[in-house]
């Protein structure tokens, strides 16, 4: 089952971890940017689901970076949570000026967080359910009409289909026939929401879901990539990593430091750092946040 992303972007080590351990626990799949211009290059990678925006910090402060993911069409929708210590009412107006839909205190109340968090992801499904939305989003989804013709799909799923399937990866006119069997029967009888049906291609096995009718004659389905295999399993089978190479980029994902990863893996941080360097030379990128998006887009993909 796919976890929501969450982006905190803090320039404070300790409210980081506290963070990310936090909503790792609640669920989340976490990603980390220390100033507002790391979040930016991380968001040009991958897009995540909320951020919780420091309000203050060196350099391009969180107004400053709101406005700037607001100002890309296809992250209007992101909703993004202030988090500061400053609760004066003109702090509170210039973030949601700049487009926060919400606003926090330091200290966190965590119980009251998480709250927050669902509810503003709950809206941002039903404010961006427009197909240009679910292409930013990242969503593995395509929809077809009721004879199973493809209609559409968003580039994720676009991208899978043209790796399962060659000859129609383009997006039409068809999808391949077993396909479309398999599609249309999820809505018979009844064509309950959530029905579900899998199909193995090549060794890889891609389950379907139903999700909703969107139109007269518009279905919309939802594709996942089942694998059992472990997470740092996938990363070094799809990123051409070493063991220990890909058990230092699971826990960077995850948003901890190197003095935890060595605790983690039993290794010292400077062992750590050399892994990580060739992690990063190996994904051709050049910092942990970078490294960090790649890792998640290849275990959400």
């Amino acid at each position: 089952m796919r976890r929501d992303t969450v982006l905190v972007v803090d320039d404070t080590p300790e409210t980081l971890g506290f963070l990310t351990d936090t909503l790792d626990h609640a669920g989340f799949t976490v990603l980390i940017a220390t100033d507002g211009e790391s979040a930016l290059a991380l968001v040009e990678q991958i897009t995540p689901d909320l951020v919780l925006m420091d309000a203050v910090m060196p350099g391009m402060d969180g107004f400053e970076t709101c406005r700037r993911l607001k100002g890309e069409k296809l992250l209007s929708y992101l909703p993004i949570i202030f988090m500061t210590g400053l609760s004066e009412t003109e702090h509170v107006v210039q973030g949601l000026a700049a487009g926060g839909v919400d606003y926090v205190t330091k200290p966190i109340v965590i119980d009251e967080l998480l709250a927050r968090i669902r509810v503003h992801l709950a809206n941002a499904r039903i404010a961006h359910g427009s197909r240009a939305a679910l292409d930013a989003a990242g969503r593995f989804l395509v929809a077809t009409d009721s004879s199973g013709q493809l209609l559409w799909c968003t580039p994720k799923a676009k991208q899978l289909l043209a790796e399962l399937f060659p000859a129609h990866g383009d997006a039409g006119p068809n999808l391949p026939p077993n396909v479309v069997r398999q599609l249309t029967g999820l809505r018979q009888p009844g064509g309950l929401t959530g029905a579900r049906t899998i199909i193995e291609v090549a060794g890889r096995k891609l389950e379907l879901t139903f999700l909703s009718s969107t139109g007269p004659d518009e279905l919309l389905f939802r594709l996942t990539e089942n694998s059992t295999l472990p997470d740092e399993q996938l990363l070094q089978q799809i990123l051409a990593l070493t063991t220990r190479e890909s058990q230092v980029l699971l826990w960077i994902s995850r948003g901890k430091s190197n003095r935890e990863i060595g605790e983690i893996l039993a290794i010292s941080p400077r062992t750590v750092n050399k892994h990580l360097e060739q992690v990063f030379v190996k994904l051709g990128v050049e910092n942990r946040a970078a490294a960090a998006a790649r890792a998640v887009r290849s275990l959400t993909r």
